[in-house]
């Protein structure tokens, strides 16, 4: 298994306690036997991996094409990808003005501030698009994502929020495999 982006490797030691064999990478990955500090484009593994699971990391990825090709590339034929990312442009008026309640700012100050730390990464069209040029898609939902965000609100809230359509679920998980 290969995870794309893994952080402070969580999820990759996780995994490797269940006797998975992992791979993780990340520019700024911890030490260890299972990590590796290395972009995902310039990953030099020829796989193939049983899955790819990236964690909101594929927005980050800088040629989101030339990414998921090479994601394409390292896995078997009967490979899966799996993904767990959100669409910041997702964030909708209401959306905002539930969040400044939480911020203690206004509507108008969220939007700005959140369009300013996300300027340049990928929104969820996009990686809709490059995922269906490359897989078939076994699975797409979408997810709450402000309670395991630096806003740390409250789940089920948040899908109780999201089912009555009062904010927008700006969160996915995707599940395809290679074309």
């Amino acid at each position: 298994m290969l995870e794309v982006g893994c952080g402070s490797g969580e999820l990759a030691r996780g995994l490797a306690s269940e006797d998975y064999r992992v791979l993780a990478i990340d520019p700024v990955a911890p030490e260890g036997e299972i990590f590796r500090r290395v972009r995902l484009e310039d990953l030099d593994d020829p796989g193939p991996f049983d899955a790819v699971v990236a964690s909101w990391s594929l927005h980050h990825v800088h040629d989101l094409g030339g990414g998921l090709d090479r994601i394409r590339e390292l896995l078997g034929p009967d490979g899966r990808l799996i993904l767990d990312d959100f669409g910041w442009e997702l964030v909708d008026r209401p959306t905002a003005a539930w969040l400044a309640e939480l911020e203690r700012t206004t509507p108008e100050e969220v939007l700005a501030h959140w369009t300013d730390e996300h300027a340049g990464l990928h929104g969820y069209d996009a990686m809709r698009r490059g995922l269906d040029l490359r897989f078939e898609q076994l699975l797409l939902t979408r997810e709450p994502y402000f309670y395991r965000s630096p806003f740390r609100t409250d789940e089920a809230l948040e899908r109780t929020l999201i089912a009555d359509g009062a904010i927008a679920a700006i969160g996915f998980r995707y599940v395809g495999r290679p074309r």
